[in-house]
């Protein structure tokens, strides 16, 4: 008790400046192990660099307004998300709230129907074990009690299993039975299953409820050989079974916490050493739905310490008020928290603790549990890949205490990355010399099952095949079948044919056949790849669009009265014309549409409506077109590609010019061999009909031809191989395309060998642990040669280079130089026309007929002096003049 007080003052003198995100707690009454197991937890996953701050409240969760109001409550407290119990009554008015407002709710209670999105159910669901195992029992009929404060999906997939599989399944609701009539009506119950003849029942009820049953049970005789019970919840070892242990009844149930596990045997010891007056509920051993509080603990401490490193602004400024208001304001960071806690993935006092997209567990473990007169015992286990699991096999359990005393020949063969000889390998002796993925894999199998092993690489360096006309079988297969090993830890592909002379082990590693190739060279831009954003066709599309807008707006401003106008003269000059002009000449209808389609504008622009139309259309069409063109632009520029020549198997069978081939007495030389398919049995024939042979000896033999082959040739191998191996230098070999079929890599062993479920239940421990996957990580990817596998498939984005945009330099400069020529070919022909004009307007102010008379008459004084000018038809043509003098004119040329 003292050691616990000063831990727990040194944990909140530690956290007193750290950063603190509040919790929310709604604990029913009553729930005093649960809540101890919350505050143990707050004081386990606390850092010294972050916390958790609770806020609790008591509550009865079947009041619904109760739950509304102390809902809200912490709502308006600004708490970041709620931990809680719900049933029947409340769980809609949760889910409801949560939705609305983005709050997520960490919940072990039973999982709600249908799919929340902010709720996430800790508790597993038990439908799947329950079924799987009723079909282990074999059962036909029997009585399914259930509590419909749990809810009916449970009954409802029972009674859909029952429709499927012609099962005589009696239900009966035993939830609304009330507490002061409970104990005869559960006598009443079973004494009418006993005149039907219902010995084989299911409890689906909490363990509350099932100990008030099996007290009725048996006070009335009902717990002896004849009757079975299953238990359909997580705590199998929460209640007290040693009344009925002794009765002959069968009872099975299920238990999701394993206290053989070391992380809860860990915890177990901690939890004893809690003093029960400061932890309620620290007496007795902790329940399954305390240890599901628990690690809900964790997965919030987890979610929220990734939050704070990622440095996510999750302020509850502005909405951190009244939950009822009218519109409801969701919380902004509620789905960034909603997604940070889905994405949690840790181990806990439950099993792995993983969640799917709709806040449920998945991939997890479930035991089955059987009580005998011995007490409670595992008989297997229950997961999602291979559903039920049967672990209790005595005679196994004798004869792999027999091979401790026994040294065990494990059959391997050389192939890397799973077994290599280390490059001092000499120095070393026996199991010592090698290395690699399942030299580790034999080490973790051989510390399960208690063995001691020696490796061997196989003498003829093949994993295993049948021949055609003696039927013998060669490499690791062939050692197994005629005793020469005990056991293959090899990437060794579980097939039929093999299947049916050596056991398999669940597969530890799944695979299929994929396409090897010689990576291709990268091609850079070229010299107009600004260009390629759009296809040919679309440019010139777009050519024939602004020749044809042009074409007619030049028509529309000739045929609407709009566009015709005068022109306008000088201030205080009389108008030289009365004609008309058009300004939309068909050069300046091609200059109009050429500067909207480069986004520049232009100095004219339609008056009437028919040209304003064709205006406007255009100008949405060009923005559609220089959208879509800058969208696309960056990432032709700035991506150097690959064009690999072939991209699945469909390629590589409508072509001759790449041969292509597998490895000789191998899985995959079989199923293309086996195969019914077309597009399999066409590539199958010509591999066997193919000259030079297209077959090799050595998987490493096939990537030395495919590297040599100059990408004529093509390796078709198991896809982890060819992951490995991308990852290898010289880094010049890629998988193209997905894979051909689905298979898996297992352990084998000889027909009716006692390493056999020993094998198979360490493998698949391994796989539930997460080793096999860490093994993988370790071998490929963390000790590759070529970068992470994610940044090789992903195409690289770099910086432009000036051969990436050279085309638009040559444009630029050829636009110049053709503007001077044609600048300098217009100055020329407008020279000469003017100087042609100028002379002969010389020619005619020299002529004597055009000269004009001057006379001043000094006789009469009164007159005026008289000028005598030039008439008007011999008056020079001064818009020659003023046309000549404007090289580039003012006025419109006219068609």
């Amino acid at each position: 008790m003292k050691l616990l007080l000063v831990m727990t003052f040194l944990f909140r003198q530690a956290f007193s400046g750290s950063p603190s995100v509040q919790i929310g707690g709604l604990f029913p009454r009553g729930a005093d192990q649960e809540y101890s197991a919350f505050r143990v937890g707050m004081v386990q996953f606390g850092m010294a660099d972050f916390r958790l701050t609770p806020h609790i409240d008591n509550l009865e969760v079947a009041n619904s307004f109760a739950v509304t109001n102390c809902f809200c409550s912490q709502f308006s407290r600004g708490v970041y998300a709620i931990f809680g119990f719900y049933d029947k009554k409340s769980v809609n008015t949760i889910t409801s709230f949560c939705e609305t407002l983005h709050v997520s709710f960490i919940t072990p209670s039973f999982p709600a129907e249908g799919l929340n999105q902010f709720v996430l159910q800790m508790r597993p669901d038990i439908k799947g074990p329950l079924v799987s195992l009723v079909e282990y029992y074999k059962w036909e009929k029997f009585a399914y009690l259930y509590d419909s404060d749990r809810g009916l999906s449970t009954l409802q997939v029972i009674l859909d299993t029952a429709a499927e599989k012609k099962w005589v399944v009696t239900a009966i609701n035993v939830g609304d039975l009330k507490d002061d009539s409970k104990d005869e009506a559960y006598r009443s119950l079973f004494q009418d299953l006993e005149i039907r003849k219902e010995r084989r029942i299911i409890l689906d009820c909490e363990q509350d409820k099932v100990k008030d049953i099996m007290e009725q049970v048996i006070t009335i005789g009902k717990h002896v050989k004849g009757y079975h019970y299953i238990i359909a919840n997580l705590g199998f070892l929460d209640g007290d079974l040693s009344k009925i242990q002794y009765g002959g009844a069968n009872v099975s149930g299920f238990q999701i916490v394993d206290f053989d596990e070391p992380v809860v045997a860990k915890f177990d010891q901690r939890w004893e050493a809690l003093e029960e007056k400061e932890y309620p509920g620290a007496d007795t051993r902790i329940r399954y739905t305390s240890a599901l509080t628990y690690d809900a603990v964790n997965v919030m401490t987890e979610a929220f310490r990734f939050l704070h490193k990622q440095r996510i602004d999750m302020s509850r400024r502005g909405n951190s008020g009244d939950c009822l208001a009218n519109p409801a304001v969701p919380w902004a960071q509620g789905v960034e928290i909603e997604r940070a806690l889905k994405q949690v993935r840790v181990d806990g006092l439950t099993g792995n603790i993983q969640f799917d997209q709709h806040g449920k567990r998945t991939n997890y473990s479930v035991t089955i549990m059987e009580l005998n007169n011995k007490g409670p015992l595992k008989i297997g286990f229950w997961n999602e890949e291979d559903k039920m699991v049967q672990t209790k096999l005595d005679n196994s359990n004798n004869d792999t205490q027999g091979l401790e005393n026994k040294t065990v020949i494990v059959t391997t063969i050389l192939e890397a990355p799973y077994v290599m000889l280390k490059k001092n390998a000499e120095q070393f002796q026996d199991n010592d010399r090698y290395e690699g993925y399942c030299v580790d894999l034999a080490a973790e199998i051989a510390k399960h099952c208690g063995i001691r092993y020696k490796l061997r690489i196989v003498g003829d360096g093949k994993y295993g095949a049948r021949d055609a006309e003696t039927k013998i079988w060669n490499g690791m297969v062939g050692e197994l079948v005629y005793g020469k090993a005990d056991i293959a830890v090899a990437p060794l592909t579980i097939t039929l044919v093999r299947e049916e002379v050596i056991d398999f082990s669940k597969p530890f590693m799944s695979l299929g056949i994929s396409i090897m190739i010689k990576k291709p060279q990268k091609s850079k831009p070229g010299v107009f790849s600004f260009l390629d954003p759009l296809a040919y066709e679309i440019w010139m599309c777009i050519v024939f669009a602004y020749i044809g807008v042009s074409v007619v707006l030049f028509l529309v401003s000739r045929f609407s009265p709009y566009e015709w106008t005068l022109e306008e003269p000088e201030d205080g000059a009389l108008p030289l014309t009365t004609e008309s002009t058009n300004e939309f000449g068909i050069f300046n209808s091609l200059w109009f549409s050429l500067g909207a389609f480069m986004r520049q504008g232009c100095d004219i622009s339609p008056r009437s409506l028919s040209g304003r139309i064709v205006g406007g259309v255009w100008w949405f069409f060009t923005l559609i077109i220089i959208s879509s063109y800058t969208a696309n632009l960056a990432a032709f520029l700035t991506v150097e590609r690959m064009v690999s020549p072939i991209e699945s198997a469909e390629d590589l069978a409508k072509q001759t010019e790449i041969a292509y081939g597998t490895l000789d007495s191998g899985s995959t030389k079989e199923f293309f061999r086996r195969s019914k398919i077309a597009l399999f049995d066409k590539m199958w024939q010509y591999m066997k009909s193919a000259e030079p042979s297209v077959f090799v000896k050595k998987t490493s033999e096939g990537v030395q031809r495919v590297r040599k082959s100059k990408g004529k040739y093509a390796y078709l191998l198991e896809s982890t191989m060819n992951e490995y191996i991308e990852q290898r230098k010289p880094c010049d070999t890629m998988k193209v395309g997905g894979n051909l079929d689905s298979k898996g890599y297992g352990i084998a062993t000889p027909k009716l060998s006692p390493l056999r479920v020993p094998v198979n239940l360490a493998v698949l421990k391994l796989n539930e642990q997460g080793t096999l996957d860490k093994m993988k990580n370790k071998w490929w990817y963390d000790k590759g040669e070529c970068g992470f596998k994610d940044s090789t498939n992903k195409e690289k984005t770099s910086a432009l280079s000036l051969s990436n945009v050279a085309g638009v330099f040559y444009i630029l400069v050829g636009g110049l130089g053709l503007a001077m020529m044609v600048a300098l070919v217009e100055f020329c022909y407008k020279s000469r026309a003017e100087a042609k004009k100028m002379k002969v307007a010389a020619n005619t102010f020299s002529s004597p007929q055009h000269t004009g008379n001057y006379t001043h008459t000094l006789s009469s004084p009164q007159h005026a002096p008289n000028y005598n000018l030039l008439s008007p038809s011999h008056q020079p043509n001064y818009a020659t003049y003023k046309e000549g003098y404007n090289v580039y004119g003012i006025e419109s040329v006219k068609i």
